[in-house]
């Protein structure tokens, strides 16, 4: 089977992966119910959201402000926070949404 995403190098993604995630995002959160899961462009291939999702659930890289805003709208204010002054990081966001997904996706929403 064909590698369409690429792997993290120590934690961090590749830049054109972040832009898949902020592209997936978007998908996530125009998804209507009753919908088949979203998918992004990626390489040229068409990569279901909840796979970028899963791909960046072990990302160590910061959240950028605006995405963060765009997931709170999401799964609620304060849900990603990780206490203390620790940064929030993709993978905080990623596991979420890809679980939000999967919860979708298991009720029969796509």
């Amino acid at each position: 089977m064909k590698r369409i995403l690429p792997a993290l190098h120590e934690g961090h993604a590749p830049v054109d992966l972040h832009n898949a995630f902020a592209d997936a995002l978007d998908a996530f959160d125009d998804w209507g119910l009753g919908a088949p899961e979203p998918a992004v462009e990626f390489g040229g291939d068409q990569v279901a959201i909840s796979a970028v999702f899963g791909r960046m659930r072990t990302c160590d890289d910061i959240l950028p402000e605006r995405l963060r805003l765009a997931v709170d709208d999401i799964v609620g204010p304060g849900a990603l926070d990780t206490g203390a002054s620790a940064p929030v990081r993709l993978a905080d966001a990623a596991l979420r949404l890809r679980a939000l997904c999967v919860e979708r996706l298991t009720k029969g929403g796509g």
